[in-house]
């Protein structure tokens, strides 16, 4: 069968021919892939800049955004039957016995490093036609969020926050209503972000470099929030523009913009980086400043990375939701399909909102 692989050593991406995986324990899931998605990190890998294979493979076969379809399931398989949907997770646990995170099944908050995440770091990914895998690993999806269940794992960054969030939120002495929030980036984690706080009640501005009259820009607007062009509206103008922001959500990567909105959070305010930049020029920030701020104005500043599977199953949900109130809206995040062989150039040719890899025949 076919597969799209990275060879880093040789600096070669290509299409490759892969025996299909054999089902070896009793708890095992033949899974057929349907679609995947394409993020940045797919990119990097592409370009050499990130990924590795598993220890003494030479390749590793991309993709980790991806909704399959079970095929055939092991005899002591209970969740799942035949013809199924399911999401499939990302992140394996590492073998340290004093990771207390990965032996209680939160390998989202790892502490070893060891981690495997398929597609990404020492395990093969999705993009091709069959996959084996444990059952524990794989999360059931309605028939019905069959045409954009390849966004489960993007939403996933949004769920969890959105847990961490509502946890800080506790702290309030008061009930956190009225809220109001502040994504930074349109891009398909900014945007299933700001479906989700505006899904919640929470006044949402999005914030991004593409034109106001952009189709970002429509599609932000035409599910509630609000959005605002780099172009029209510098960072240092975002507080008079905006009002203070109860919440900011980061999910550009790009540690300028992400703490030059900084003066936007407003006081008791939460700052959710998701974001991961890559290397490039050191930045200038006044430290002393932020620091004053985050103490002085009870803020709070955490990253999020990865999700559970938990999250996973709230992102169904998510979903479910979305399709209720803004259908149109969700689907319009898909910018783009094409097929496995095309997945190369797919690659390297970024545009549109989400790239997805479509397998089903």
């Amino acid at each position: 069968m076919r597969a799209l692989a990275v060879f880093p050593d040789r600096r070669e991406l290509r299409m490759i021919d892969v025996p299909e995986p054999v089902r070896r324990g009793e708890r095992e899931v033949t899974v057929r892939i349907r679609e995947v998605g394409i993020c940045g990190t797919d990119r990097e890998i592409g370009a050499f800049h990130y990924g590795a294979p598993a220890p003494g493979a030479e390749r590793l076969v991309l993709g980790h955004e991806a909704l399959g379809e079970v095929i055939e399931v092991g005899s002591s398989v209970s969740t799942l039957a035949p013809g199924d949907l399911v999401a499939l997770t990302v992140r394996r646990p590492c073998d340290a016995v004093s990771c207390v995170a990965c032996r209680a099944g939160r390998q989202d908050f790892c502490v070893s490093g060891r981690f495997v995440e398929r597609g990404i770091h020492g395990a093969d990914g999705y993009l091709t036609e069959l996959v084996v895998e444990d059952e524990r690993y794989l999360v059931k999806v309605p028939h019905g969020l069959a045409e954009v269940g390849v966004l489960i794992e993007p939403l996933t960054i949004a769920a969890k926050a959105a847990v961490d969030l509502d946890a800080i939120l506790r702290r309030y002495p008061w009930e956190p209503v009225g809220l109001r929030a502040l994504v930074l980036g349109a891009g398909p984690i900014g945007l299933l972000g700001a479906m989700m706080l505006v899904a919640r009640n929470v006044t949402t501005f999005v914030y991004s470099r593409e034109a106001a009259d952009s189709d970002r820009g429509e599609l932000t607007r035409s599910f509630g929030a609000e959005y605002v062009s780099a172009g029209d509206t510098p960072l240092s103008e975002l507080p008079p523009r905006i009002g203070n922001a109860d919440v900011v959500f980061e999910a550009v990567g790009a540690a300028r913009v992400a703490f030059g909105a900084l003066p936007a959070l407003a006081p008791n305010g939460v700052f959710i980086l998701s974001g991961v930049p890559a290397a490039g020029t050191p930045i200038e920030i006044d430290l002393d400043g932020i620091m004053r701020d985050i103490v002085l104005k009870n803020q709070v500043l955490f990253g999020t990375v990865n999700a559970s599977r938990a999250a996973f199953e709230a992102s169904v949900r998510q979903l479910e939701q979305f399709m209720g109130l803004f259908p149109d809206a969700l689907r319009s995040l898909i910018t783009h399909r094409a097929t496995l062989e095309d997945a190369p150039e797919l690659l390297h040719r970024p545009g549109g909102i989400k790239q997805v890899v479509s397998l089903a025949a």
